[in-house]
């Protein structure tokens, strides 16, 4: 297999394998006008297997939803064929029109204008809650 390599973009290393085309839809990398490849079950000294997303454009990317999707997650900043940037991330405080809340009673699900946001309240079981209804949203569901 030949992927060619990143001339100015990104690479989005150590995704959970399996979660690559979840990433790539909430990221909506569908409507870019570039490359862009999406490697699934790589081989990873650390997981056994990986997915990888690699971005052959500079694009603004949400590293605060891809933080919540997994904060496991690299991203190599590309530019002149050259990684200059290697960002770690970390789970967000606040999550912003990322999961939607399953409280039916939530003000959410009657104003649909209204942003779906969580807020982090406990870090070590990765829980979010509900800005408005308190509804608790584990991360990994």
């Amino acid at each position: 297999m030949n992927i060619d390599s990143i001339t100015n973009g990104y690479v989005i290393d150590h995704i959970k394998a399996g979660n690559a085309m979840k990433i790539y839809e909430l990221l909506n990398l569908n409507k870019l006008d570039c490359q862009v490849a999406i490697i699934t079950n790589a081989k990873s000294q650390k997981t056994g297997t990986k997915d990888i997303i690699k971005i052959d454009k500079d694009i603004d990317i949400d590293f605060e939803t891809l933080g919540f999707l997994d904060h496991n997650i690299t991203v190599n900043i590309v530019k002149d064929s050259k990684i200059i940037e290697k960002r770690k991330l970390d789970l967000p405080e606040t999550i912003i029109n990322v999961a939607k809340c399953n409280n039916p009673r939530c003000i959410t699900s009657i104003e649909k204008y209204l942003d779906q946001i969580f807020v982090l309240t406990d870090k070590e079981n990765e829980v979010y809650r509900c800005k408005y209804c308190e509804m608790s949203l584990k991360n990994k569901e």
